[in-house]
């Protein structure tokens, strides 16, 4: 399965090799890794390169130790929150503008919702339409708790992405959520948007409950104009904010 590595990188290309039998099927989730001294023999290097390696491995979540009688490195199963960890970490690292965030938050809430309505069962619409009535009555409060709405919003983009009935939607959100967002907590924080940003999410999922999938685009499409609105004008008023400071500086 395996071939011998070279010095100098020996640790990565050790690495590189296993991820390569990962990914092609080779070694299945749950299977053992050979020995470390089969694994020396087959990679012709020391005991420290395969060490080495099963660490870099196991940071990367592919892998987990087990100690025992059957001790030894295992292929891990990777799971929604590993998928959408790495998705987030890459998303961090490569900033996206605004807007380009928002084009494909609303694109992909299109297409949840038009799944959702074709593929999730009465009792999920009812509940996220119940979730979306919660969260509109957090946020009429006098000093609404965001963290909690946040959470709560968080929660109800994953229940939707969930209902479409396709794991890549619901592993893509989970990303989204950890690694970036579409400045959707500018709608909440402005008083001037919270409340029609939170009674839009209950027609949202009140159109979802009733089968009616021209009304909630409708209202995902009111949604992302509020959001363009509201960003708009918070760059226009950092932007006045900006000519003060400079203006004063000058004089």
């Amino acid at each position: 399965m395996f071939f011998p590595v070279q010095a100098g990188r020996a640790s990565e290309d050790v690495a590189l090799q296993i991820e390569a039998a990962i990914m092609d099927g080779r070694l299945s989730p749950g299977e053992r890794l050979p020995s470390e001294r089969e694994m020396q023999s087959q990679f012709g290097t020391g005991r420290g390169v395969i060490r080495e390696t099963i660490k870099i491995l196991k940071q990367k979540g592919l892998l987990e130790v087990k100690k025992g009688a059957k001790g030894g490195a295992y292929i891990r199963r990777l799971d929604v929150n590993n998928i959408s960890e790495s998705l987030a970490l890459f998303l961090k690292q490569h900033p996206v503008e605004p807007e380009k965030l928002i084009e494909f938050r609303e694109t992909l809430d299109r297409t949840m919702t038009q799944l959702a309505i074709a593929h999730a069962d009465q009792t999920e619409k009812e509940s996220l339409l119940k979730e979306a009535i919660r969260l509109e009555e957090m946020l009429r409060e006098n000093e609404p708790d965001f963290i909690a709405s946040s959470e709560l919003d968080r929660q109800l983009n994953i229940m939707l992405a969930r209902m479409a009935r396709n794991p890549l939607f619901e592993w893509v959100m989970h990303a989204i959520q950890m690694g970036f967002n579409s400045h959707d907590y500018a709608l909440y924080e402005d008083t001037a948007y919270r409340e029609r940003a939170a009674a839009n999410w209950k027609n949202t999922a009140q159109a979802i409950a009733q089968g009616e999938l021209m009304r909630a685009l409708g209202f995902i499409g009111y949604h992302y104009v509020l959001l363009r609105q509201c960003i708009a004008e918070k760059a226009s008023l950092t932007n006045e904010t900006d000519a003060d400071f400079l203006q004063k500086d000058e004089q």
